[in-house]
């Protein structure tokens, strides 16, 4: 059986005392951990939270990254420079970035190469609107959304983590039922059969407001291989829970 992959993603929260102390914690709680543990983490703060895991399970994470390698694009975050920091994983086309920073299909499936060729895992978020899903519009979303990162990648695509995050359910404190969440889940997992001969090893993780009290029912579905954490990441106790809860 493979690994299940739980990783926290900070958003715009930390500091360099805060961080410390969450990281000590985890990096104490989770040495027993059956599954793949990362964080992703602001980018000045790489740096230290890499310093902070070293010689541990955890992995480091980013939240984005350019998708350009060089030049004259102020503020922005080349590859090659998180992959200078050790990063791991980045994650690539969070529904906050769509919405806030205007990111199609065709710029998320273009860091995600950028990221596969510095050799960084990117963790390609997809997910509806509650407007789309109202309007039975979800599986023609996600497929969409997923199909522009398989036309740019290619045979590359076997090695992303795929993220359903209904947008609907972040930071709302709404989820999807574990079944609904499973559904979705089948539906990429077919589309990856459909694009490469190792859809199987493509883990598809879950990102719509996990939670210590959920993680059990939502990663016992046979096609949920993680999870994606917001807020409870922030909580050393309710991350370690989640944790726990992976296999």
């Amino acid at each position: 059986m493979k690994k299940q992959l739980i990783a926290g993603n900070w958003k715009m929260n930390g500091s360099v005392t805060a961080n410390e102390a969450l990281v000590k914690a985890l990096v104490a709680g989770s040495a027993q951990a059956a599954c793949h543990v990362a964080v992703c983490v602001p980018a000045p703060y790489l740096a230290q939270v890499q310093g902070l895991v070293a010689g541990s399970v955890i992995a480091v994470g980013a939240q984005d990254v350019s998708q350009h390698e060089s030049g004259a694009f102020t503020g922005e975050v080349s590859a090659g420079m998180l992959k200078d920091f050790g990063t791991r994983y980045c994650l690539v086309g969070h529904s906050e970035r769509r919405q806030h920073h205007g990111e199609t299909d065709a710029v998320v499936a273009i860091k995600a190469q950028r990221a596969l060729a510095a050799g960084i895992t990117p963790v390609v978020c997809v997910g509806e609107t509650l407007a789309e899903r109202e309007a039975g519009r979800t599986e023609e979303v996600v497929k969409r959304q997923l199909a522009a990162v398989i036309h740019t990648n290619g045979h590359c695509i076997s090695e992303i983590v795929l993220a359903y995050e209904p947008v609907w359910a972040i930071g709302t404190g709404k989820t999807a039922t574990p079944e609904e969440a499973q559904q979705v889940h089948a539906v990429l997992r077919a589309q990856l059969r459909a694009a490469t001969d190792h859809a199987e090893r493509v883990l598809i993780v879950y990102g719509g407001s996990m939670n210590a009290a959920n993680a059990n029912q939502l990663l016992s579905q046979p096609d949920i291989d993680g999870g994606l954490v917001g807020g409870a990441s922030l909580k050393a106790a309710d991350f370690l829970s989640i944790i726990a809860a992976a296999h």
